[in-house]
């Protein structure tokens, strides 16, 4: 893959170039199985681990590779171009890792990460409520204290890792009146008694990135367990998606550059009437409108990760490069598929299965609409 964009290192194209040799040879020729058979793609953790991939947004202090935000941003776009439903997987477990890292003590990085960054343990995120999508704060999940520790109880949906994760922080009301400054996180490991999760929900995209609906009835957490002070939850969570808002920009990246150079390969191969697609007018203007979007979305998304990497505030350009991403890709995985025509549209070619891939991206993490809110706040003056 090309690595060269403005703010890179040659550190970050060497590490990027290891993950991506990875990618071609162990991501892509399963990518087309795990989605007809919804493997999951947890397969792939030892390999990942072994390249410091499942910890890379962890310091060397709590034994991640010490690699910058940018190397591993570029290594998520390698890992989705050979397989969105892996670098879904490997999102989600840094969205539980990121709030770890974010809202706790040092006690609690010492104990919970250094596994997480070895890929030893797996980490979940349970955020999303089926009443409470786009608007967390209204969530109906509640923990109350009880001595020394806290009882939760309510159901959070969509939760990706939560079957296989040595623990899930969830997200609850300790102050049901309070909206959002009434929300805190825990860290609730996977194994207490009370936590029902579901089967696998069938998905239409990503099918290899399993997610679960999970039940908690009363399950007793120590205090311990709190990250930060109680009703600093919802402040937490705000900063972890800024961070994977990035991260499913990067995933946006590694669908379209994929379905780009599929489109490209068609269009100098298939024969019309004895010439090649691509010498029509027609099929090189798309082909431009793909680059063009890709190529805006690619700025958006390094502008945002330039200001991540300097410390500075992100949250509306991380917007920014989210939506502009995850609605490119939906045009980009589109044309390529009208390209191909009537094969494009058959499981013998991978464009189906990307369309259906780049679908969730304009929903999780924030939807397109809520993007738009984000950037309108900053626009108008907001926080």
């Amino acid at each position: 893959m090309n690595f060269q964009r403005l703010g890179t290192t040659a550190d970050d194209h060497a590490i990027a170039d290891a993950v991506a040799r990875f990618a071609d040879d162990a991501l892509a020729p399963l990518a087309q199985r795990m989605d007809e058979e919804a493997l999951s793609a947890t397969c792939h953790v030892p390999g990942l681990s072994a390249l410091g991939v499942m910890g890379m947004n962890l310091p060397e202090a709590l034994g991640g590779p010490g690699v910058t935000p940018t190397a591993m941003l570029l290594s998520l776009v390698a890992i989705s171009r050979a397989c969105a439903a892996t670098s879904s997987m490997i999102g989600a477990h840094y969205l539980g890792t990121d709030a770890v890292l974010i809202g706790g003590d040092d006690a609690q990085r010492q104990q919970w990460l250094p596994r997480c960054a070895s890929g030893q343990w797996l980490a979940a995120f349970a955020l999303t409520e089926p009443r409470g999508g786009s608007h967390p704060a209204d969530m109906r999940t509640r923990a109350v204290r009880d001595g020394d520790d806290y009882l939760i109880t309510g159901v959070k949906h969509f939760i990706s890792n939560a079957a296989e994760a040595r623990f899930m922080v969830v997200f609850a009301k300790t102050d049901m009146e309070a909206g959002a400054r009434g929300v805190s996180a825990f860290i609730v490991p996977r194994d207490l008694p009370g936590i029902q999760v579901s089967a696998p929900e069938k998905l239409m995209g990503i099918r290899g990135g399993h997610a679960f609906e999970v039940s908690l009835d009363g399950v007793r957490v120590p205090a311990s367990h709190r990250l930060g002070t109680e009703g600093t939850g919802f402040k937490t969570a705000m900063k972890v998606l800024d961070n994977s808002r990035l991260d499913v920009a990067a995933t946006a990246l590694g669908v379209a550059e994929a379905a780009l150079a599929a489109a490209a390969q068609w269009a100098n191969q298939r024969l019309v009437g004895g010439e090649p697609l691509a010498t029509k007018q027609g099929i090189q203007w798309k082909l431009a409108d793909m680059k063009l979007r890709l190529e805006a979305s690619w700025a958006l998304t390094m502008q945002a990760l330039a200001l991540r990497q300097a410390g500075q505030p992100f949250t509306q350009h991380s917007a920014m490069a989210k939506l502009h991403a995850s609605e490119m890709v939906g045009f980009v995985t589109d044309e390529a598929l009208q390209i191909h025509g009537g094969y494009g549209y058959t499981r013998e070619m991978p464009l189906e299965r990307l369309v259906r891939d780049a679908r969730i991206l304009r929903i999780y993490e924030g939807s397109s609409e809520v993007q738009r809110s984000i950037i309108a706040r900053g626009v108008l003056g907001g926080s």
